[in-house]
């Protein structure tokens, strides 16, 4: 199956998101099973953000994780970007790893760009690493300008993932800022690869290629959306997963290839874009 490498990690290309796991206390016990099923289907990285539901998701996550070996497992979190300061951050990270139940996280990520400068939250996270909380540090929601200015920072090189929105309905990001992070080997960590269930532009799921394609592999048109944008390498996608069973075909997903027939019809059915996109993001 697909892996792509974080920092010294080799890891499966599908994760496990988390965005909105929590929010219904009625659906916890089916959301850790979802989790579980992911787990046991061979995914390795689950990622979470104090953001999700206040810490609600992270709680899920604690309890989905309490039966397997930690070390087997790779957890991301985020923090917000009000907490991302020399005052705040630590302490924002001590409650998430408290909410996980766990004591390093093998990836923190700052959420999003706020009003703390970049410089001072880079001190921060650089700090969290020699104290052992954290394995190593990236960014999320970061464009082209972004990470021009991390790279000038000291430490600044050290990041080691970028997580963006990006699926067949936003592929702003093909024009520029994925091949700089290719030029710099920075893997993209895809959000919402299944466009938020289809509700971007709710026309993926009835799409006649996409069905197409779905019934010459066997598999479902969600399937086929996160197939595709793990069809370069150096990303890994974090759907997130409502039931078991969905859980699994997440997984499944890594068994597609595209021919370069299919990968041309799917371009021409969704173009790349051909200027620079403002930066995505839900």
């Amino acid at each position: 199956m697909q892996t792509v490498k974080i920092g010294s990690a080799s890891l499966l290309a599908v994760g496990i998101g988390t965005w909105h796991i929590g929010d219904n206390p009625q659906k916890r016990p089916t959301e850790i099973k979802a989790i579980q099923a992911a787990i046991d289907q061979g995914a390795t990285v689950i990622d979470t953000a104090e953001m999700y539901g206040m810490g609600r998701a992270e709680s899920v996550v604690k309890d989905a994780i309490a039966g397997y070996s930690r070390e087997k497992l790779y957890i991301i979190d985020k923090v917000l970007p009000e907490n991302a300061s020399h005052r705040q951050l630590e302490a924002s990270l001590d409650q998430s790893l408290k909410r996980v139940g766990t004591d390093y996280f093998d990836l923190y990520l700052l959420h999003w760009r706020g009003s703390v400068p970049l410089s001072e939250t880079v001190t921060e996270l650089e700090s969290m690493v020699k104290k052992g909380k954290i394995r190593h540090w990236g960014v999320s929601n970061f464009d082209v300008a972004d990470l021009h200015e991390l790279w000038q920072l000291p430490d600044g090189q050290n990041c080691v993932a970028n997580e963006d929105l990006y699926n067949l309905d936003e592929r702003g990001i093909e024009f520029d800022l994925i091949p700089l992070m290719n030029k710099h080997k920075l893997p993209l960590i895809a959000y919402s690869p299944l466009a938020q269930a289809d509700t971007i532009s709710g026309h993926l799921t009835s799409d006649p290629l996409l069905k197409e394609l779905a019934a010459n592999h066997q598999a479902s048109v969600y399937q086929i959306m996160l197939a595709w944008t793990l069809r370069h390498g150096n990303v890994l996608s974090i759907p997130k997963a409502a039931t078991p069973q969905h859980a699994r075909d997440n997984i499944q997903a890594l068994d597609i290839t595209f021919t370069p027939d299919e990968l041309d019809a799917l371009s021409k059915h969704f173009p790349a874009p051909t200027s620079k996109q403002p930066l995505a993001t839900i």
